[in-house]
């Protein structure tokens, strides 16, 4: 779900057009073929405290790389779990101990050896800050020779995800106010500099213990998407992340690289009526008269013609999901929704008592309007063409819809009340407890709908007890008992899109899951400089 800290493997944005090493738009500067000029994940914002993973960096859904940090596990191109500072694992058979073997030949880049002991501390302290990976349900890691032992307060399933979330930082010189500054780590990169609000710039590792990757030096800018776009246009990176909006633009010299996502797009809608009831320990108000009736619900589930959307908000990069599970993932499902079925939608309102006796265009029950709102968040386009469209649709059987562009600081007091367009896009099916436990309704940004089905809390809480591979299929049922209470308008899955210079291989075929937020770097080991004879234009 959408935090206050949109992290990725890489972050940024601050609308800057002037760069202090670039000139966008008056030049360009001439580098060597192995560094590499970049301007990825503009849709995120620059890290408040810098590159720490205790405090989120490098995290995102679960399928991030840190780069300047090692993890315990990464994830392969098929979302396997491969070892990283791991070369093994057990689980116990009540799936609360995870036992993991630490590799002995790997440094800090202040020259120290990583040990169990700094692993270990950076789960501790992470869990302790609680800004990145959810460990809540992790007790304590333990060092034990070369041995982290992880214990955990109930069986999860889902804990192994977790072991590819966690940057690791030496327990010896860890200061939490400076460490995001000047950060120790021991992953391909190193931070070389960081000019605040302009650009960061990485350089390799020469200690690093694994695969060698081409590109000596990484400057990545921080800039808005236009302004990213505008260096495009001017030559000045070899790779940006552009909208979908600039998706079939043209740029010499430049080729258009997208990736199929998990990240999914889907409005929650309020499962409650409004009876003045509140909702999780800050209690929020919750509870919508309109949509908490399950016929407005279904309605808009069967009548919105989700194609149409992505062809237009999204611009034809997407693909179209009922049920709010991308088809990469192992506890996918079809859920048999015809979509845009307008009539269906009409029979729907209907057959549940609204219907329009004013001649007004909106449907109506007991006095009451099928009327509401829809929030999104004000900085991004597609959530706010998504919002726009699925109003205008909604008309066509009677429904009136206000979309009302805010930041996350207005969305969150009453995302339990109105609707709002969230992202979601996670490869830890523990996410599933995230949007639809009833438990959880109301904590943060979990189940804002505030759903309340025991089958569902019992499915997963099945799932978490069952061996990893073996919880898919219950993690699969869990989501289906939800989605047959309608809570969420489910959209599509957006692609990433990127222009990427000609003579840049970011190796598509090798690219990693996509979560939500992203990472362009995870298979930054095989990306190279084709021809490359000379110093490159950048």
């Amino acid at each position: 779900m959408d935090t206050k800290y949109i992290i990725g493997a890489v972050v940024a944005v601050i609308a800057i057009i002037g760069i202090a090493a670039f000139t966008l738009g008056g030049g360009s500067t001439e580098h060597a073929p192995n560094e590499l000029v970049t301007c990825v994940a503009a849709h995120g914002e620059e890290p408040e405290f810098g590159f720490d993973p205790m405090h989120g960096w490098g995290y995102h859904d679960s399928g991030t790389d840190p780069l300047i940090q090692s993890t315990i596990l990464k994830r392969d191109k098929d979302n396997n779990f491969v070892n990283d500072l791991a070369t093994n694992y057990t689980i116990s058979d009540d799936l609360k101990t995870y036992t993991v073997s630490i590799r002995d030949d790997v440094k800090f880049t202040d020259g120290s050896q990583l040990t169990a002991k700094d692993v270990a501390f950076s789960y501790n302290k992470a869990k302790e800050i609680g800004e990145g990976a959810d460990l809540s349900n992790m007790n304590e890691a333990k060092a034990d020779g070369n041995n982290v032992v992880f214990t955990l307060n109930k069986s999860d399933s889902t804990f192994i995800n977790k072991l590819t979330d966690v940057g690791i930082v030496p327990e010896a010189n860890y200061n939490n106010e400076t460490y995001g500054q000047n950060p120790i780590g021991s992953g391909p990169y190193k931070l070389a500099q960081w000019d605040k609000g302009q650009q960061f710039i990485l350089e390799k590792n020469p200690d690093y213990y694994g695969e060698e990757p081409y590109f000596e030096k990484i400057t990545n800018l921080f800039l808005d998407s236009d302004a990213a776009f505008a260096a495009v246009k001017n030559g000045d990176v070899d790779i940006a992340e552009v909208p979908v909006s600039y998706a079939n633009e043209t740029v010499d010299g430049y080729h258009l690289e997208y990736f199929d996502s998990i990240d999914v797009r889907g409005i929650s809608l309020p499962t409650q009526m409004d009876d003045g009831k509140t909702i999780g320990s800050e209690n929020r108000s919750m509870g919508n008269n309109v949509t908490g009736d399950p016929a407005i619900r279904e309605a808009l589930t069967v009548g919105i013609d989700r194609q149409a959307l992505i062809d237009g908000a999204l611009n034809g990069y997407g693909n179209l999901t009922v049920n709010g599970v991308a088809s990469q993932l192992p506890w996918a499902y079809d859920a048999q929704i015809q979509d845009g079925d307008v009539d269906k939608a009409k029979s729907v309102l209907a057959a549940a008592g609204w219907n329009d006796t004013d001649g007004d265009g909106i449907v109506e029950k007991n006095g009451t309007k099928a009327s509401f709102q829809i929030d999104y968040s004000a900085k991004a386009t597609e959530r706010q063409a998504i919002a726009v469209t699925v109003a205008e649709q909604a008309k066509e059987f009677g429904i009136e819809i206000t979309p009302v562009g805010k930041s996350f600081d207005e969305i969150y007091p009453e995302a339990s009340t109105v609707a709002v367009v969230w992202g979601f896009g996670s490869a830890d099916p523990y996410s599933i407890e995230h949007q639809y436990d009833s438990r959880v309704a109301g904590e943060g940004y979990d189940n804002p709908e505030a759903l309340n089905d025991t089958a569902v809390d019992a499915l997963i809480d099945s799932a978490m007890g069952q061996e990893v591979n073996s919880s898919y299929a219950t993690w699969s049922q869990a989501s289906q008992k939800a989605n047959s209470n309608y809570p969420y308008l489910w959209i599509g899955t957006m692609d990433y899109t990127y222009m990427v210079r000609d003579d840049l291989n970011i190796s598509n075929s090798t690219a990693l899951i996509y979560p939500h937020g992203g990472d362009i770097w995870g298979n930054i080991y095989d990306w190279t400089r084709l021809n490359a004879t000379n110093a490159t234009k950048a």
